[in-house]
């Protein structure tokens, strides 16, 4: 504990952002670094508390405590040592894991909780400031002459990839997509996570001796009897791209489309690829975004970028406080999160329900909704309060519902369960076929990066267990 009074003395301090007017004119990183010597005092925050939540609210197990005192203390090069330990990748966590370990963190009982995610950030920015982030370890130098494929690039299958070739087998990854990433590069804007932050982690996996191949379509190339065939094991870290779709008039209407459709194309506009399909943009339209959480703030961010004549973001249920006082971990607090695209402008609303859409030409010109509002645990429609939205462009970012259900896996037929995930034994990450896991959102449904590294990281253990009956990498 760096200074017993800190938490009695400073209090908590946002990370920086860079200005709306600024930002919104680009798809840079929207937050500025913390000072150093500001750093320092928000560590010096971490209370000693006896019984750390934090750790297990992290679900990778974080050493939070550790690193914060060693911030604290200045002692940078043993920070990133004790983070690494623990999480194969800080600079995606600490760019974009909502900290469930802020909510764990004790000092949230009755005041701010420390800054956990910025001071990660700031320990893997300066060690990879100052060098200290190489291929590490370097290859093995005895391979175990098992092949393992990872099928996915996400930070699932990323982390799977790196903790299989550290236990010293030969680690190819497959991803069906032309760049490495998973959502990390199609589906999380820019303005979030730049894309050079990827290609430095993916660099130092190859140097590792990882080998990637894109534009590779499990299932049809390689095939599913070829893939297995070659190698000994199989992890699965599909993801769950499958968006939750609207079954209401007026869906088919040009202008009304996945949310997932809409980001993945904005993506490849920002970094200047092509795009081969009917494109999707916001530039000059009236946009209703419906949902209400990452994925619509995404949408909500980009819009404001691409220059939307307005926004509007729309979700079915009621708004949530802002400042609960009844919650505490590990009750996860329902609040209304405001993320910096809400900053940025658009309007928010609650309790609307969509009854369909219409248009004219086949465009979709105005969303048709209604009113709702909860009683006893229900949504109910308002009556009398029907409306019509003006809208040129319609994005649905209500959630996903599983995997997306393609030839790999309806060769494989491993089922689905009731989240529209994979299902697997016993809680663990082996499927019911010997040498198949799978991890991450593939096996969870849709859930956070600190989750999919986390497991990312268990079903290499189990993975490992299986090649050489028993295994040596942390869980």
């Amino acid at each position: 504990m760096g200074d017993p009074k800190g938490f009695l003395k400073i209090g908590r301090k946002p990370t920086p952002k860079r200005n709306v007017v600024e930002r919104i004119q680009d798809y840079r990183y929207v937050y500025d670094r913390m000072p150093e010597e500001e750093l320092r005092e928000q560590a010096s925050r971490c209370m000693d508390c006896g019984v750390p939540f934090c750790n297990t609210g992290c679900p990778l197990g974080n050493l939070i405590p550790d690193w914060n005192d060693l911030v604290y203390r200045d002692s940078w090069r043993r920070a990133i040592d004790r983070l690494h330990l623990t999480n194969n990748f800080p600079e995606f966590t600490g760019m974009l894991c909502p900290a469930p370990c802020e909510s764990a963190c004790v000092l949230a009982i009755n005041d701010k909780p420390v800054t956990i995610k910025e001071i990660e950030l700031s320990i893997i920015n300066r060690a990879f400031d100052e060098g200290w982030v190489k291929a590490t370890p370097p290859p093995p130098e005895a391979r175990t002459g098992k092949k393992v494929a990872i099928v996915g690039s996400g930070p699932a299958g990323l982390a799977a990839a790196q903790q299989l070739n550290r236990a010293g087998h030969s680690v190819t990854v497959f991803e069906k997509d032309d760049r490495i990433g998973g959502l990390l590069r199609y589906g999380i804007p820019d303005y979030k996570i730049e894309k050079w932050v990827v290609d430095r982690r993916v660099a130092i996996m190859e140097e590792e001796g990882i080998e990637f191949r894109t534009n590779a379509h499990v299932g049809v190339d390689p095939t599913t009897e070829g893939l297995k065939a070659d190698f000994d094991a199989v992890v699965l870290a599909v993801g769950a791209l499958q968006g939750r779709d609207l079954d209401v008039p007026g869906r088919e209407l040009k202008g009304v489309h996945l949310a997932m459709d809409y980001l993945t194309q904005q993506n490849r506009r920002v970094m200047g690829l092509p795009i081969e399909e009917e494109e999707i943009s916001a530039a000059g339209k009236n946009v209703v975004i419906l949902g209400g959480g990452d994925t619509s703030a995404d949408c909500l961010g980009n819009s404001h970028r691409e220059g939307a004549a307005s926004v509007k973001v729309l979700t079915h249920g009621p708004k949530p406080p802002e400042n609960p006082d009844h919650l505490t971990w590990p009750d996860w607090p329902l609040i209304l999160h405001t993320y910096p695209a809400h900053e940025e402008g658009g309007e928010r609303g609650w309790s609307v329900a969509v009854t369909g859409f219409s248009g004219s030409d086949g465009k979709v010109e105005r969303m048709h909704a209604i009113q709702t509002e909860r009683k006893d645990g229900k949504t109910e429609y308002i009556e009398g309060s029907e409306h019509e939205i003006e809208c040129d462009l319609v994005l649905l970012a209500i959630g996903f519902t599983g995997p997306v259900r393609d030839t790999f896996l309806d060769d494989l037929a491993l089922g689905y369960n009731e989240r529209g995930a994979i299902p697997t034994a016993n809680g663990g990450f082996a499927t019911e076929q010997t040498g198949l896991f799978v991890a991450g959102d593939a096996k969870r449904g849709a859930s956070l990066i600190v989750w999919a590294i986390a497991e990312g990281r268990k079903a290499a253990r189990e993975a490992d267990e299986y090649l050489m009956g028993r295994s040596l990498l942390p869980g």
